[in-house]
Protein backbone atom coordinates (compact mmCIF):
# COMPACT_ATOMS: atom_id res chain seq x y z
CA UNK A 1 0.00 0.00 0.00
CA UNK A 2 1.63 3.45 -0.91
CA UNK A 3 1.41 6.01 1.08
CA UNK A 4 -1.09 8.10 -0.65
CA UNK A 5 -3.31 5.11 -0.27
CA UNK A 6 -2.75 4.56 3.44
CA UNK A 7 -2.82 8.76 3.98
CA UNK A 8 -6.41 8.55 2.42
CA UNK A 9 -7.85 5.68 4.29
CA UNK A 10 -6.91 7.10 7.29
CA UNK A 11 -8.26 10.11 6.71
CA UNK A 12 -11.34 8.75 5.20
CA UNK A 13 -11.66 6.66 8.57
CA UNK A 14 -11.77 10.27 10.29
CA UNK A 15 -14.57 11.66 8.05
CA UNK A 16 -11.78 13.98 6.85
CA UNK A 17 -11.84 12.46 2.87
CA UNK A 18 -9.00 14.28 0.68
CA UNK A 19 -9.93 15.26 -3.09
CA UNK A 20 -9.84 12.94 -5.98
CA UNK A 21 -8.72 14.96 -8.42
CA UNK A 22 -10.64 14.94 -12.23
CA UNK A 23 -9.76 16.07 -15.55
CA UNK A 24 -6.81 17.90 -15.70
CA UNK A 25 -5.23 17.07 -12.81
CA UNK A 26 -6.44 13.17 -12.85
CA UNK A 27 -2.70 12.33 -12.41
CA UNK A 28 -2.08 14.18 -9.86
CA UNK A 29 -2.62 13.44 -5.90
CA UNK A 30 -5.27 13.26 -4.06
CA UNK A 31 -5.92 17.17 -2.52
CA UNK A 32 -4.51 18.44 0.09
CA UNK A 33 -0.72 17.05 0.26
CA UNK A 34 1.40 20.10 0.92
CA UNK A 35 1.30 23.22 2.09
CA UNK A 36 -1.57 25.69 2.38
CA UNK A 37 -0.55 29.35 2.08
CA UNK A 38 -3.02 32.70 2.47
CA UNK A 39 -2.70 35.81 1.19
CA UNK A 40 -4.23 38.44 3.07
CA UNK A 41 -4.41 41.57 1.52
CA UNK A 42 -4.24 43.93 5.17
CA UNK A 43 -1.43 44.35 7.70
CA UNK A 44 -1.81 42.03 10.73
CA UNK A 45 -4.45 42.52 13.65
CA UNK A 46 -7.89 43.10 11.70
CA UNK A 47 -10.54 41.09 11.31
CA UNK A 48 -9.15 39.80 7.28
CA UNK A 49 -6.21 38.76 9.11
CA UNK A 50 -7.71 36.92 12.20
CA UNK A 51 -10.06 35.25 9.63
CA UNK A 52 -7.07 33.68 7.90
CA UNK A 53 -5.11 32.89 11.07
CA UNK A 54 -8.20 30.67 12.26
CA UNK A 55 -9.00 29.43 9.03
CA UNK A 56 -5.15 28.24 8.84
CA UNK A 57 -5.35 26.53 12.19
CA UNK A 58 -9.04 24.60 10.78
CA UNK A 59 -6.71 23.50 7.81
CA UNK A 60 -4.17 22.55 9.76
CA UNK A 61 -6.34 20.17 12.41
CA UNK A 62 -8.37 19.37 9.75
CA UNK A 63 -5.96 17.60 7.54
CA UNK A 64 -2.36 17.58 9.59
CA UNK A 65 -0.71 19.54 7.01
CA UNK A 66 0.74 22.95 7.33
CA UNK A 67 -1.23 26.29 6.55
CA UNK A 68 0.82 30.20 6.51
CA UNK A 69 -0.47 33.46 6.39
CA UNK A 70 1.20 35.99 4.70
CA UNK A 71 0.63 39.73 4.75
CA UNK A 72 0.73 41.70 1.71
CA UNK A 73 -1.21 45.22 2.69
CA UNK A 74 -1.25 48.14 0.42
CA UNK A 75 -2.78 49.08 -2.97
CA UNK A 76 -6.33 48.15 -1.62
CA UNK A 77 -6.18 45.17 -1.87
CA UNK A 78 -4.68 44.93 -5.26
CA UNK A 79 -0.76 43.59 -4.17
CA UNK A 80 -2.69 40.87 -2.26
CA UNK A 81 -4.64 39.68 -5.36
CA UNK A 82 -2.36 39.99 -7.80
CA UNK A 83 0.06 37.60 -5.54
CA UNK A 84 -2.28 35.26 -5.47
CA UNK A 85 -3.00 35.31 -9.33
CA UNK A 86 0.17 34.57 -10.11
CA UNK A 87 0.56 31.60 -7.89
CA UNK A 88 -0.12 28.26 -9.23
CA UNK A 89 -4.36 27.33 -9.62
CA UNK A 90 -3.68 24.39 -7.80
CA UNK A 91 -5.91 25.54 -4.55
CA UNK A 92 -2.50 26.20 -2.55
CA UNK A 93 -2.43 29.49 -2.68
CA UNK A 94 -5.81 31.11 -1.51
CA UNK A 95 -6.78 34.99 -0.20
CA UNK A 96 -8.22 36.76 2.57
CA UNK A 97 -9.62 40.33 1.89
CA UNK A 98 -12.77 41.79 1.90
CA UNK A 99 -15.72 41.34 -0.45
CA UNK A 100 -15.38 45.52 -0.86
CA UNK A 101 -11.71 44.96 -2.46
CA UNK A 102 -13.45 42.19 -4.29
CA UNK A 103 -16.32 43.46 -5.80
CA UNK A 104 -15.76 47.58 -5.47
CA UNK A 105 -12.88 47.92 -6.75
CA UNK A 106 -14.22 46.62 -10.17
CA UNK A 107 -15.60 50.40 -10.76
CA UNK A 108 -12.74 52.22 -8.82
CA UNK A 109 -10.07 51.83 -11.02
CA UNK A 110 -9.79 52.08 -15.12
CA UNK A 111 -6.96 49.24 -15.11
CA UNK A 112 -6.24 46.39 -13.13
CA UNK A 113 -3.65 43.69 -13.47
CA UNK A 114 -6.26 41.32 -13.32
CA UNK A 115 -10.67 40.70 -14.06
CA UNK A 116 -11.71 40.52 -10.47
CA UNK A 117 -15.16 39.33 -12.61
CA UNK A 118 -13.51 36.19 -14.05
CA UNK A 119 -10.38 35.61 -12.07
CA UNK A 120 -11.43 35.23 -9.07
CA UNK A 121 -14.05 32.37 -7.57
CA UNK A 122 -15.32 32.65 -3.83
CA UNK A 123 -14.68 29.90 -1.42
CA UNK A 124 -16.24 31.35 1.51
CA UNK A 125 -17.67 34.77 3.00
CA UNK A 126 -16.76 35.36 6.83
CA UNK A 127 -19.37 37.79 7.56
CA UNK A 128 -17.76 40.62 9.45
CA UNK A 129 -21.13 41.55 11.74
CA UNK A 130 -23.14 45.05 12.01
CA UNK A 131 -21.25 48.11 11.82
CA UNK A 132 -21.79 50.85 14.33
CA UNK A 133 -22.56 54.48 13.41
CA UNK A 134 -21.74 56.89 16.52
CA UNK A 135 -21.91 60.29 16.73
CA UNK A 136 -20.81 62.24 19.78
CA UNK A 137 -23.32 62.74 22.37
CA UNK A 138 -22.38 66.79 22.21
CA UNK A 139 -23.86 67.03 19.22
CA UNK A 140 -27.86 66.05 20.64
CA UNK A 141 -28.48 63.13 17.56
CA UNK A 142 -29.97 60.10 19.47
CA UNK A 143 -31.31 58.50 16.01
CA UNK A 144 -30.68 58.79 12.22
CA UNK A 145 -33.21 60.12 11.61
CA UNK A 146 -32.16 63.47 14.04
CA UNK A 147 -28.88 62.40 11.60
CA UNK A 148 -30.45 63.31 8.69
CA UNK A 149 -31.73 66.13 10.30
CA UNK A 150 -28.44 67.60 11.68
CA UNK A 151 -26.93 66.56 8.24
CA UNK A 152 -29.30 69.03 6.56
CA UNK A 153 -28.71 72.13 8.31
CA UNK A 154 -25.05 71.45 9.05
CA UNK A 155 -21.53 70.72 7.09
CA UNK A 156 -20.48 68.17 8.84
CA UNK A 157 -17.94 65.26 8.64
CA UNK A 158 -18.20 61.43 8.46
CA UNK A 159 -14.71 59.38 8.76
CA UNK A 160 -14.69 56.37 6.37
CA UNK A 161 -11.60 53.91 5.75
CA UNK A 162 -11.47 53.79 2.17
CA UNK A 163 -12.91 55.01 -0.48
CA UNK A 164 -16.39 53.06 -1.13
CA UNK A 165 -16.33 51.59 2.20
CA UNK A 166 -19.67 51.29 3.91
CA UNK A 167 -19.46 54.69 5.35
CA UNK A 168 -18.35 56.38 2.29
CA UNK A 169 -21.55 54.67 0.36
CA UNK A 170 -23.58 55.47 3.64
CA UNK A 171 -22.14 59.54 3.38
CA UNK A 172 -23.19 59.80 0.26
CA UNK A 173 -26.34 58.11 0.14
CA UNK A 174 -27.58 60.63 3.04
CA UNK A 175 -26.42 63.53 1.22
CA UNK A 176 -27.90 62.55 -2.28
CA UNK A 177 -31.32 61.53 -1.22
CA UNK A 178 -32.05 63.81 2.31
CA UNK A 179 -30.05 66.48 1.20
CA UNK A 180 -27.27 66.04 3.61
CA UNK A 181 -23.60 68.37 4.04
CA UNK A 182 -21.73 65.20 4.81
CA UNK A 183 -17.98 65.26 3.82
CA UNK A 184 -16.26 61.71 3.68
CA UNK A 185 -12.50 62.10 5.47
CA UNK A 186 -10.54 58.83 4.25
CA UNK A 187 -8.46 57.35 7.01
CA UNK A 188 -5.60 54.68 6.62
CA UNK A 189 -7.60 51.84 8.85
CA UNK A 190 -10.37 52.40 11.73
CA UNK A 191 -7.77 52.86 13.94
CA UNK A 192 -7.04 56.62 13.29
CA UNK A 193 -10.34 57.44 12.27
CA UNK A 194 -12.05 56.37 15.71
CA UNK A 195 -9.27 58.00 17.44
CA UNK A 196 -10.06 61.36 15.82
CA UNK A 197 -13.73 60.55 16.74
CA UNK A 198 -12.82 60.21 20.53
CA UNK A 199 -10.83 63.55 20.15
CA UNK A 200 -14.10 65.56 18.98
CA UNK A 201 -12.94 65.53 15.24
CA UNK A 202 -15.40 63.86 13.83
CA UNK A 203 -19.12 64.34 13.95
CA UNK A 204 -19.92 61.00 12.66
CA UNK A 205 -18.11 57.46 12.73
CA UNK A 206 -18.94 54.17 11.22
CA UNK A 207 -17.17 50.73 11.87
CA UNK A 208 -16.83 47.40 14.08
CA UNK A 209 -17.93 47.24 17.35
CA UNK A 210 -14.50 45.84 18.50
CA UNK A 211 -12.86 49.33 17.22
CA UNK A 212 -15.85 51.71 18.61
CA UNK A 213 -15.52 50.12 21.88
CA UNK A 214 -11.95 51.50 21.96
CA UNK A 215 -13.96 55.45 22.41
CA UNK A 216 -17.18 54.48 23.41
CA UNK A 217 -16.10 55.88 27.34
CA UNK A 218 -15.32 59.46 25.64
CA UNK A 219 -19.25 60.66 24.98
CA UNK A 220 -19.74 58.51 21.81
CA UNK A 221 -23.47 57.56 21.12
CA UNK A 222 -24.36 54.00 19.43
CA UNK A 223 -27.38 55.40 17.10
CA UNK A 224 -27.81 52.77 14.93
CA UNK A 225 -26.22 49.62 12.90
CA UNK A 226 -26.01 48.47 9.47
CA UNK A 227 -27.28 45.20 8.03
CA UNK A 228 -30.54 43.19 9.49
CA UNK A 229 -30.15 42.07 12.72
CA UNK A 230 -28.98 43.89 15.78
CA UNK A 231 -25.72 43.25 17.46
CA UNK A 232 -25.62 40.97 19.98
CA UNK A 233 -23.31 43.60 21.75
CA UNK A 234 -25.76 46.91 21.25
CA UNK A 235 -29.44 45.07 21.51
CA UNK A 236 -31.31 48.28 22.37
CA UNK A 237 -29.49 50.04 19.42
CA UNK A 238 -31.99 49.47 16.44
CA UNK A 239 -30.89 49.11 12.71
CA UNK A 240 -30.67 51.42 9.62
CA UNK A 241 -33.57 49.46 8.18
CA UNK A 242 -35.59 49.49 11.75
CA UNK A 243 -35.08 53.23 11.73
CA UNK A 244 -36.75 53.80 7.90
CA UNK A 245 -33.80 54.00 5.72
CA UNK A 246 -34.52 52.26 2.25
CA UNK A 247 -32.06 52.68 0.67
CA UNK A 248 -29.67 49.32 -0.57
CA UNK A 249 -26.97 50.55 1.57
CA UNK A 250 -29.42 49.56 4.32
CA UNK A 251 -29.58 46.08 3.86
CA UNK A 252 -25.86 45.72 2.10
CA UNK A 253 -23.35 43.81 4.42
CA UNK A 254 -19.78 43.37 3.25
CA UNK A 255 -17.92 40.19 4.88
CA UNK A 256 -14.41 39.09 4.59
CA UNK A 257 -13.93 36.85 1.60
CA UNK A 258 -11.69 33.45 1.37
CA UNK A 259 -11.16 32.74 -1.99
CA UNK A 260 -9.13 31.78 -4.96
CA UNK A 261 -7.98 31.25 -8.73
CA UNK A 262 -11.03 30.96 -10.79
CA UNK A 263 -9.18 27.75 -12.45
CA UNK A 264 -8.96 26.09 -9.00
CA UNK A 265 -11.00 22.98 -9.51
CA UNK A 266 -14.64 23.41 -7.99
CA UNK A 267 -14.39 20.09 -5.27
CA UNK A 268 -11.22 21.73 -4.28
CA UNK A 269 -13.39 24.94 -3.57
CA UNK A 270 -16.26 22.94 -1.73
CA UNK A 271 -13.29 21.13 0.35
CA UNK A 272 -12.04 24.16 1.26
CA UNK A 273 -15.48 25.82 2.41
CA UNK A 274 -16.55 22.66 4.23
CA UNK A 275 -13.11 23.61 6.30
CA UNK A 276 -14.83 26.30 7.08
CA UNK A 277 -18.19 25.47 8.54
CA UNK A 278 -17.09 22.19 10.04
CA UNK A 279 -15.44 24.72 11.75
CA UNK A 280 -18.02 27.26 13.39
CA UNK A 281 -18.51 26.01 16.67
CA UNK A 282 -14.86 25.67 17.82
CA UNK A 283 -13.79 27.44 20.63
CA UNK A 284 -11.34 29.59 18.91
CA UNK A 285 -14.22 30.59 16.09
CA UNK A 286 -16.35 31.21 18.33
CA UNK A 287 -14.59 33.72 20.41
CA UNK A 288 -13.34 35.55 17.38
CA UNK A 289 -16.95 36.17 16.60
CA UNK A 290 -17.41 36.89 20.16
CA UNK A 291 -14.68 39.64 20.50
CA UNK A 292 -15.95 41.38 16.96
CA UNK A 293 -19.58 41.32 18.12
CA UNK A 294 -20.37 39.13 15.12
CA UNK A 295 -23.53 37.56 15.32
CA UNK A 296 -23.90 34.93 12.57
CA UNK A 297 -21.20 31.90 11.26
CA UNK A 298 -19.70 31.75 7.82
CA UNK A 299 -22.50 29.36 5.61
CA UNK A 300 -20.41 27.99 2.95
CA UNK A 301 -19.77 28.30 -0.71
CA UNK A 302 -23.40 28.09 -1.35
CA UNK A 303 -24.14 31.13 0.41
CA UNK A 304 -20.43 32.98 -1.07
CA UNK A 305 -22.04 32.49 -4.59
CA UNK A 306 -25.35 33.63 -3.77
CA UNK A 307 -23.47 36.85 -2.14
CA UNK A 308 -21.60 37.14 -6.10
CA UNK A 309 -24.37 37.06 -7.91
CA UNK A 310 -26.65 39.33 -5.56
CA UNK A 311 -25.11 41.32 -3.48
CA UNK A 312 -21.94 42.24 -5.34
CA UNK A 313 -24.38 43.83 -8.41
CA UNK A 314 -25.63 46.05 -5.73
CA UNK A 315 -22.42 46.95 -4.22
CA UNK A 316 -21.12 47.64 -7.54
CA UNK A 317 -23.72 49.99 -8.48
CA UNK A 318 -23.69 51.76 -5.12
CA UNK A 319 -20.32 52.26 -5.39
CA UNK A 320 -20.44 53.39 -9.26
CA UNK A 321 -22.63 56.30 -8.43
CA UNK A 322 -20.14 57.74 -6.30
CA UNK A 323 -18.45 57.86 -9.59
CA UNK A 324 -14.92 57.77 -8.01
CA UNK A 325 -11.69 56.68 -9.72
CA UNK A 326 -8.39 55.85 -8.55
CA UNK A 327 -6.39 55.67 -11.29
Amino acid sequence: MTDSIRRQWLLAGAGLATVPLSGAFAQTPAYPNKTLKIIVGAAPGGLSDAYARLFAEQFTARFNLPAVVENRPGASGIIATEAMLKSPPDGYTLLSTTTGMLWQTRVLYRKLPFDLARDIAPITVFPSGPLVVAVPEKIGVRNFNELVEYARKTPCSMGSYAVASYPHVLAETINREFGGKIQSIQYKGEGPMWIEMGSGQLQIAVGSFQAFATVRDKGIRPIAVSGQIRSPKLPDVPTLIEQGLKAPIARLEGGLALSANSAVAPEILELLAKVAVDGNDTPRARALRENFAIPDATKGRADALRQWREDGPAWIKEVEALGVKLD
